[in-house]
């Protein structure tokens, strides 16, 4: 069958639920699909182990994979970018990191990174019936030297779906401008567009679609309403960070034998892994904070606080630490909230972090360690070499406040250059360790473990219903509904 690969006017235009969308349909109607892009950037990744290879890739080429009823696989991420600062990133190939590319100009990495893109591409299309490919911001950024767009739809000879976030205006002006700029051996295979998040009355665009359709040759394929989903954000809190004047508001006076629990997290600026708390907005009300304020109005006996990944560990406590949410959370405790640490966030809850080596990015090495919150008996230091596995946890013998947890087993993942020690030299090893607490603190190097409906109702007393199952199911339904489905089989064959 031909490829097909959904391509954007713009970043956000709905790319990736499309291509999941995609992915699920497809998968319906008894073909054997693979999700693949060429190159992703988002410090929000998952641990894959297949034959072909583990490690990390884009939680969005994960979930399409899970829509397709696969296994998600390396392949189908081959280059994962993760910012570290506003001009540096992580350059992940294949799974792993890639220290000679990551210290590589940007300008100079192209040739390098195509073969490894190229390969992956070919392989998948090879072993899968269909392969839906997924364009990243828009291949009609002429300023940029384009390989995950315009070289890789004339390398897969996809049939190209445009898709337009009409939310935002001007979308047949959006359409009309990338069919112009893109190169020809794009614009050849552009074989339909999509006018995507539409809110009202369908039948008042005409006669823009038919308009464009003279003027482009691109087939209108349909028109998808505003939908609200369940699938984790690509970039997880950065979708639904509140506004500045609502961005500490919080529990209130109101009875906590009527209310849900609260959860606060520190909306860090270089949070990483934040999706995979997307499940705690069905069992709780979430708040993202960049304040103190919050913290000191949550309630022992309900509510947590869960200090998520990072991907800079030290710039994430100095951030804290200037606005007083160190304080906030120490104190807080001290009160007996429980508070959770999840890898960057267990690394916080130490004493002590070292970086001798400069392991973290985007900073100067640390010589000298920087100081956590204080609230565990626990080191870190970072090794040179980032440890990336799926990784199963058994909870027993947990401290008071979180024996609730006691013989549950979890599977979860780890991504990780930090290895943290117990301070205390009658404690086992480290290697032998995912968490570590006392009374109502707790850290753990797993990540998923908020993923796991039973970890939640354990932990908070609540049950939760998965969503993903539902949600693919549902983004399918919008495709059979509102997108042409002959024509998608055509343009497959």
């Amino acid at each position: 069958m031909r490829p097909v690969m959904v391509l954007g006017c713009t970043s956000d235009a709905g790319k990736s639920l499309l291509a999941t969308a995609l992915c699920r349909w497809f998968a319906r109607e008894g073909i054997r699909v693979a999700p693949f892009k060429a190159q992703n950037m988002s410090n929000n990744a998952r641990v894959v182990a297949t034959p072909h290879g583990a490690g990390e890739i884009g939680v969005a080429q994960w979930l399409q994979a899970r829509a397709a009823g696969v296994e998600p696989d390396v392949r189908m991420n081959p280059v994962l970018l993760k910012p570290e600062a506003d001009t540096q990133s992580q350059v992940v190939v294949r799974g792993r990191v890639d220290r000679v590319l990551t210290n590589t100009p940007w300008q100079d990495r192209h040739a390098a990174l195509w073969t490894p893109m190229a390969e992956a591409f070919d392989e998948l299309h090879a072993e899968f019936d269909l392969v839906v490919l997924e364009g990243a911001g828009s291949p009609a950024e002429i300023n940029l030297v384009d390989q995950v767009n315009n070289r890789m739809i004339e390398h897969a000879d996809a049939a190209g779906l445009l898709v337009s976030d009409i939310d935002r205006g001007g979308s047949f002006a959006h359409l009309y401008g990338t069919w112009a700029l893109v190169p020809d051996a794009t614009r050849q295979r552009l074989a339909g567009f999509v006018l995507n998040k539409f809110r009202g009355d369908p039948s008042l665009l005409a006669p823009g679609p038919e308009t464009l359709t003279e003027k482009t040759g691109m087939s209108a394929l349909g028109v998808v309403p505003m939908v609200a989903h369940d699938l984790p954000r690509e970039e997880g809190a950065s979708e639904h960070f509140p506004p500045a004047d609502a961005q500490d508001a919080g529990p209130t006076g109101e009875d906590v034998t009527t209310r849900r629990p609260q959860v606060v997290l520190p909306r860090l600026p270089f949070g990483s892994n934040l999706d995979e708390f997307h499940l705690l907005a069905h069992a709780t009300s979430v708040h993202w904070a960049q304040g103190p304020g919050v913290f000191a109005r949550l309630d022992p006996n309900l509510d947590l606080i869960v200090l998520p990944g990072s991907k800079h560990v030290a710039a994430d406590a100095t951030w804290m630490q200037a606005r007083g949410i160190d304080r906030a959370v120490v104190a807080a405790a001290a009160r007996g909230v429980r508070v959770v640490g999840v890898c960057g966030g267990a690394m916080m809850l130490g004493r002590e972090f070292h970086d001798p080596t400069g392991s973290e990015g985007g900073g100067e090495t640390g010589r000298r360690p920087s100081a956590m919150l204080g609230l565990l008996d626990v080191r870190t230091v970072m090794a040179p070499e980032k440890a990336v596995h799926q990784r199963t946890v058994t909870f027993q013998n947990l401290p008071v406040h979180f024996r609730s947890l006691d013989g549950l087993r979890c599977d979860g993942y780890e991504i990780r250059y930090g290895q943290i020690s117990s301070l205390e030299p009658s404690e086992q090893p480290r290697d032998e360790r995912a968490w570590w607490g006392h009374r109502n603190v707790l850290a753990t190097t797993v990540h998923g473990l908020f993923e796991s409906p039973h970890f939640l109702e354990r932990l908070l007393g609540i049950r939760v219903d998965p969503v993903l199952e539902p949600t693919f199911e549902r983004l399918a339904d919008l495709v059979e509904e509102h997108l042409d489905t002959e024509a998608l089989r055509r343009m497959v064959g």
